[in-house]
């Protein structure tokens, strides 16, 4: 499939062929769904953590006797059943990662390429830089290409530049090709690829 290729200033240059394997797939919305949840559980903490009946500060010490008092039984102040005992069955630290296989992620990433073909919503825009580093600059590129809305930018490298650049823009993720994010892909408004990216990513999934 052919799709345009705009310069910097938003003006059509060329056509760029993209392959269908890629950017013209039967979009799998549960591909895309694992692909989130993987992505959102790999990014929990993990850090929650209650105390049980043995971990709670108090006394071992039976209140009062077993019987005669007319009162419950009760064995020691630490119960979970007291008012500052012990949690029953409460959130301990643990990893909530998990891992995909890799065809599964890059199908689901071909899902949501196709996607955003299919809407168009994926533009390719010719390669270029930020060598100021300038937010204003960068800023200055977009606003010929897209509105200001939540975006994705595909590079085609570690572009330190662009990334400095691009670090106070709070509706823009920048991404490499090859370290893609479902969940930045899926809401996008839009989604920038810069021509090399494009074609990198023509090879590396296709």
């Amino acid at each position: 499939m052919e799709q345009k290729v705009y310069s910097i200033k938003g003006e059509e240059v060329r056509t760029i062929e993209l392959a269908d394997s890629v950017f013209n797939v039967d979009i799998s919305d549960a591909l895309i769904y694992y692909a989130i949840v993987n992505e959102q559980a790999n990014a929990r903490v993990g850090t929650a953590s209650t105390k049980t009946r043995a971990e709670v500060k108090g006394s071992s010490r039976k209140p009062w006797k077993q019987k005669g008092t007319g009162r419950a039984r009760a064995g020691r102040r630490r119960s979970p059943l007291w008012v500052g005992g012990g949690i029953i069955f409460g959130p301990k630290p643990r990893d909530y990662s998990f891992s995909l296989p890799k065809k599964v992620k890059k199908s689901a990433y071909r899902s949501l390429l196709s996607l955003k073909v299919k809407e168009n919503k994926l533009k390719i825009v010719e390669d270029f830089t930020v060598e100021s580093g300038k937010t204003k600059d960068l800023l200055s590129i977009l606003k010929n290409l897209i509105p200001e809305e939540r975006s994705v930018l595909i590079l085609k490298d570690n572009d330190s530049s662009i990334r400095r650049a691009g670090a106070n823009i709070p509706w823009l993720t920048m991404l490499s090709y090859d370290k893609l994010n479902a969940n930045d892909l899926l809401y996008g408004k839009n989604v920038l690829v810069l021509e090399t990216a494009a074609q990198n990513l023509n090879s590396m999934y296709a």
